[in-house]
């Protein structure tokens, strides 16, 4: 456990990528669209704006950098990918709850404030807003654990197999998603399918989200176990 912490400090020697620029989205998002408002014409309509979720996207930018960044210079100290593994992930979860709990308190400021005094809506969006506390946490953390568990499994697949697995990798996604997009037409199936979206929650979203990450988590680091630095 103490050489996973040793990890996750090593992963912040680089403070600017993995702190500093997911603060600085979520404080430019806000101050644009804010400008924004401010410059609009207000009306009675509520005015909503999906900004704030840009900094949810980077996740994925990260899963790539922090095993392009640092896993050779971990192996180059002989920390195995076990550990590296371990505490990178653990890392970026605790970034991931910090900035879904952020969001939390900043959608209660929102509905307090009138949304901002501009009757707009960044943080306190419908869907998932509307859920209780916990749900609302749970779900954001686990799209940004998803998004960066993607990131660092594509990462993982390169550092592996190079070029070919990217190649490999992309048209077994494809061609897995042609083929269900094919069967649903072949069978008549969209209804159903429409139908089975339409009844999730977010807290059934947040189930199978976790699913995603439990298999991108296994399959990272079964790759990661062969992968060259």
């Amino acid at each position: 456990m103490n050489r996973a912490v040793s990890v996750a400090r090593m992963q912040l020697i680089n403070k600017w990528t993995f702190l500093g620029i997911p603060a600085l989205i979520i404080a430019g998002s806000f101050a644009l669209t804010y400008a924004i408002w401010l410059i609009l014409p207000s009306d009675a309509d509520t005015r909503v704006s999906g900004a704030a979720q840009s900094v949810v996207w980077y996740f994925l930018a990260l899963g790539i950098q922090s095993l392009t960044y640092t896993f050779p210079f971990s192996q180059a100290m002989s920390v195995s990918r076990r550990t590296f593994f371990i505490g990178t992930t653990g890392l970026f979860a605790v970034v991931a709850l910090g900035i879904s709990l952020l969001y939390f308190v900043l959608g209660r400021v929102e509905l307090a404030t009138n949304g901002w005094g501009q009757n707009g809506q960044l943080y306190f969006l419908g869907w998932a807003a509307e859920s209780p506390a916990a749900v609302q946490i749970l779900f954001n953390f686990l799209v940004m654990l998803a998004l960066y568990m993607t990131g660092f499994w594509f990462a993982t697949v390169y550092k592996r197999w190079r070029a070919t697995g990217m190649l490999v990798a992309w048209s077994i996604i494809a061609v897995v998603l042609v083929g269900l997009i094919a069967l649903a037409g072949w069978q008549g199936w969209w209804p159903q399918v429409g139908a089975w979206f339409a009844a999730q929650t977010p807290l059934s979203v947040s189930g199978w989200t976790a699913l995603l990450c439990a298999a991108l988590a296994v399959g990272s680091y079964l790759t990661l176990r062969r992968a060259t630095p």
